[in-house]
């Protein structure tokens, strides 16, 4: 019966359909779960010499078996049959009695519930970011006398003395010049604010690197490259642990207080992972199935988003989009049900204090043009080209960290860039704001009542404006601060401090617009007769909105930088709350990922998930090449033969000095004919239990793989039957099978390793790795780089 399967399947492995029917036709594998033997099989081999000795396991699987080894790629196949048997289980029960019943209702139920307390704790922890944050990076500037804890805003809302040309300054906040000189004007004033200034952005970014450093180091970066490989199958112990979540929710928060060119947003898609694989743990569901805890994972990632930007359908999208390998549909409604109540949590806190769940709401009076595609689409490329230039530049500097001393000493990088950005940004008042400000300030449209020098207009009709000199220097302010972010973000993303991309990259995109959209605006003015405006811009008639052009630039440098297109689109929407601009957004996104892809199919995340090593299989990236199994597999031509396990033969012994992660068993060495495949972990965790529990098991006891156990000497020691951890149906391709299919099987089942066969006799195995190295290989690339498996 079991030969004529393994017959059946490798006549089904020899066909290119195989890829139509694999998911609905593979047996279950049977590993992790011991076999019932009868009375036959416990005096079998033993000759009739009296009682058996022969161990026989417990029939419940062992504590370990099934699991994974840290930065080890999880078995999907495997995980997926073990939820069937379960809920197949759990089901066939139900219809037995009433307690079984209310058991199946409330395992059905327990992914809502679970959904539910993932968007809550993450809405509450992203509503206290923001707010820390927000009074943080205000404590640079001063303290509020009323109380220490307001931050600028809320301190001068209860003033009676704020005049209205003059709203940023009560006599309730008072800088530190004031609080130290009592002096709030002069070259001295100037210097005390600016020194404390610089003295609380180091304070800041020293006790953020040095938080991580001891107690987390995981709590670096952005940590969506890392969310990525591990939702793609792959093992990082601690990366989505308590620690990790504490240490980045506060670190977080100095980072972006410090003024570091970085943003809170990509960090918090790792913060709500953390909060769904902590909460995972309360159902034995999730917890005990690596497979459903990264469903659950990739519904936190669109939570992350939901709290970071107020856009919980975006959130949706960009878990599908961006960062999510299996989205089944479940997944789909269980990340919208998360998304929503995350969203509902942050818009209960109301940390923005607008009563609005966006970020940058906007409210432009003027629809725009057609003519105006001609601009969108040129902030387009730029967004293309700044976010080629970006990836070039950053992975440079990444690596150049990795391979020298720079690498060797994280906490002094950071007081130096941070005492870099800070001497730098404090004179520029448009680099001195957070970032999220900033673009608040560029969205930002016009009005009589604006007195920012974005608005310092002149008036030359009653009807029409000009530039006047507030919007000149406020322009030149803008193209030297759009020269400093370009070039800090570089060397600041990727730092050991909690550091976001997307709001340095929407402040890039955001500074270009506004430049751009004012030069338009310009242009409309002087030359309201050219042929381009006449018939829709009029003499005095305000036809160009710039804040416009930079909610349209800071789209296309974000999507330049990450290559999304709709989750990117949605959110920019969402964050706005400008559905009438989408077509612009839709414009300058596709333009800029078209532009972009022209100089490299990588998005930030892929590449820095290729720079530290992670086995990760783009699942957008094409296989090009005419490459067969056998010339991927291992071993190669003048390595040493295979190493495999013989179904009986070998002794514990031989099979605890094996040294690789798993094994193909075969009949024997000479027939090479396949009968399944073992892991070492699993051989290593039933051996030890065995010496535990039963006795007599010792080096030379001989390990069978057999359903019946063959004659032994009187005097041997008893044998250890281990076919019950073994998987009798590993997924073959023949020697000759192409490897864009063989890439195709990987990707669509998750795969961890394939055997190659030819003719039924076992040649070779092929791993996530050896595809990867091959993919590095024929991209030129040094295949040496992918480090796990």
């Amino acid at each position: 019966m079991l030969s004529d399967r393994r017959k059946c399947w490798r006549d089904r492995c020899l066909s290119v359909a195989m890829l139509l029917c694999l998911k609905c036709t593979f047996c279950p594998s049977l590993s992790g779960v011991y076999e019932e033997h009868n009375g036959t099989s416990r005096t079998a081999g033993m000759n009739g010499s009296g009682p058996s000795r022969l161990v026989d396991p417990l029939e419940d699987p062992l504590p370990g078996v099934g699991t994974y080894e840290d930065f080890n790629t999880i078995d999907w196949v495997r995980e997926k049959s073990k939820d069937r048997d379960r809920h197949r289980e759990i089901t066939n029960k139900s219809r037995q009695s009433t307690v079984a019943l209310l058991h199946s209702i409330s395992d059905a139920f327990s992914g809502w519930l679970l959904m539910l307390l993932v968007g809550l704790m993450s809405g509450a922890l992203a509503g206290g970011i923001d707010i820390s944050a927000h009074w943080m990076t205000d404590v640079k500037g001063g303290l509020c006398l009323r109380g220490f804890w307001f931050n600028h805003e809320h301190c001068c809302w209860l003033s009676n003395e704020t005049t209205f040309q003059e709203r940023d300054r009560c006599p309730q906040w008072q800088s530190w010049a004031e609080l130290i000189t009592g002096k709030s004007e002069g070259p001295f004033a100037y210097i005390v604010n600016y020194l404390m200034y610089i003295f609380w952005a180091l304070m800041f970014s020293f006790l953020a690197v040095i938080l991580v450093r001891a107690f987390a180091p995981y709590a670096c970066g952005s940590g969506i490259p890392e969310i990525k490989t591990i939702l793609s199958g792959f093992i990082i112990r601690g990366y989505l642990g308590k620690w990790t979540l504490i240490i980045k929710t506060i670190t977080l928060v100095l980072a972006v207080s410090s003024g570091l060119s970085l943003g809170k947003e990509g960090p918090l898609v790792h913060v709500a992972c953390c909060c769904a694989n902590i909460l995972c743990h309360l159902f034995t569901k999730y917890r005990k199935n690596e497979a459903k805890r990264r469903e659950v994972l990739s519904a936190a990632a669109a939570v992350g988003v939901s709290v970071a930007f107020g856009a919980p359908i975006g959130g949706v999208l960009f878990s599908l989009e961006e960062v999510s390998y299996y989205f089944p549909l479940k997944t789909l409604w269980r990340s919208f049900f998360a998304a929503l109540v995350a969203a509902f949590t942050l818009r209960s806190i109301n940390p923005f204090g607008n009563s609005r769940l966006v970020l940058f709401y906007v409210e432009f009076h003027t629809p725009w043009h057609l003519v105006e595609l001609a601009p969108f689409i040129l902030l387009g490329i730029f967004g293309g080209l700044w976010g080629a230039l970006f990836i070039k530049a950053n992975i440079a500097w990444c690596r150049l960290r990795k391979t020298t001393c720079l690498g060797h000493y994280p906490v002094i990088e950071v007081l130096v860039v941070a005492a870099l950005t800070a001497l730098l940004s404090y004179p520029n008042s448009y680099t001195r704001m957070s970032g999220s400000e900033l673009i608040s300030e560029l969205f930002n449209d016009c009005s009589l009542l604006d007195s920012s020098q974005l608005c310092g207009y002149k008036q030359v009709t009653n009807t029409s404006d000009t530039a006047g000199p507030g919007l000149y220097t406020a322009l030149w302010q803008l193209a030297l601060a759009l020269v400093f972010k370009m070039m800090i973000t570089v060397i600041t993303f990727g730092m050991k401090v909690p550091s976001g991309l997307f709001i340095p990259s929407m402040a890039v995109g955001a500074i270009a617009g506004r430049l751009l959209g004012v030069g338009m605006e310009q242009l409309a003015y002087y030359n309201h007769d050219a042929v381009i405006f006449k018939g829709w811009c009029s003499q005095g008639a305000d036809c160009i909105t710039p804040g416009l052009y930079a909610m349209v630039g800071a789209a296309a440098c974000l999507g330049g930088v990450t290559r999304m297109t709709v989750s990117l689109v949605v959110i920019m929407f969402e964050l706005t709350g400008g559905l009438e601009y989408i077509v612009p957004l839709m414009a300058a996104t596709m333009t800029s990922k078209w532009v972009a892809d022209a100089f490299g199919r990588e998005g930030i995340y892929e590449a820095h998930i290729r720079l530290n090593g992670y086995p990760f299989l783009e699942p957008k990236e094409e296989f090009e090449h005419s490459s067969l199994a056998v010339d991927v597999m291992r071993p190669r031509r003048m390595d040493p033969t295979l190493a495999v396990l013989t179904q009986e033969g070998m002794t514990v012994g031989e099979v605890e000095s094996t040294h690789f992660s798993g094994f193909p068993v075969v009949v024997s060495s000479e027939s090479q004919r396949l009968v399944g495949f073992v892991l070492r972990r699993d051989l290593l965790i039933s051996i030890d239990n065995a010496r535990k529990r039963q006795d007599g098991i010792v080096s030379a006891s001989q390990v069978v793989f057999t359903e019946h156990t063959p004659p032994l000497p009187p005097d041997a020691p008893p044998p250890l039957r281990l076919r019950c951890i073994m998987d009798l149906s590993p997924f073959t391709v023949t020697d000759h099978t192409p490897m864009d299919i063989t890439v195709d099987i990987f990707r669509k089942l998750g795969l961890r390793q394939c055997l190659v066969t030819h003719n039924g006799r076992l040649l070779g195995i092929i791993t996530k790795k050896d595809i990867l190295k091959h993919m590095a290989q024929m991209a030129n690339r040094d295949p040496d780089s992918i480090l796990f498996n």
